[in-house]
């Protein structure tokens, strides 16, 4: 695998700066941005009380929504605004008050026009809770 240039790294983190001032939703949620490259992004945030569905464990959505940020930062990061054409999850475990869940999205090929992405999220311990599979549609519209 090759490492990425400076100058394409330095690309992917101005294009996460430039998303993030009005990102209101992905503020909301609380999630904090560790990395951004080529093709890939880990965030990670805190599961708070105002998260938690009926049963006390993680609404869905906002495993979703925090899985659906990190596709939109990776996808983004070439400098091509991007947006998803097609996106799925599967939920394996659920996370609980207090988790601190990582949120790592993957660049799995890329085209002219279509990019494809696979996304891990998993707790503090390693547990997998869900897989995100996003395919983004590359625009012609340059982001910086």
């Amino acid at each position: 695998m090759r490492q990425p240039s400076a100058a394409s790294t330095a690309r992917a983190e101005a294009v996460k700066e430039r998303m993030l001032q009005n990102d209101a939703f992905s503020k909301l949620l609380g999630l904090e941005v560790d990395e951004v490259g080529p093709g890939y992004c880990r965030l990670h945030f805190t599961v708070r009380p105002d998260m938690l569905n009926g049963f006390a464990a993680l609404h869905g959505g906002v495993t979703f929504s925090a899985a659906d940020s990190a596709f939109a930062f990776a996808c983004n990061s070439h400098g091509r605004q991007s947006v998803g054409l097609t996106v799925t999850i599967d939920y394996l475990e659920a996370g609980k008050l207090g988790d601190v869940i990582t949120v790592e999205a993957r660049e799995e090929g890329l085209k002219h026009k279509v990019g494809v992405y696979t996304i891990r999220l998993t707790n503090q311990h390693g547990t997998l809770l869900a897989l995100f599979k996003g395919t983004a549609y590359r625009t012609s519209n340059e982001i910086l």
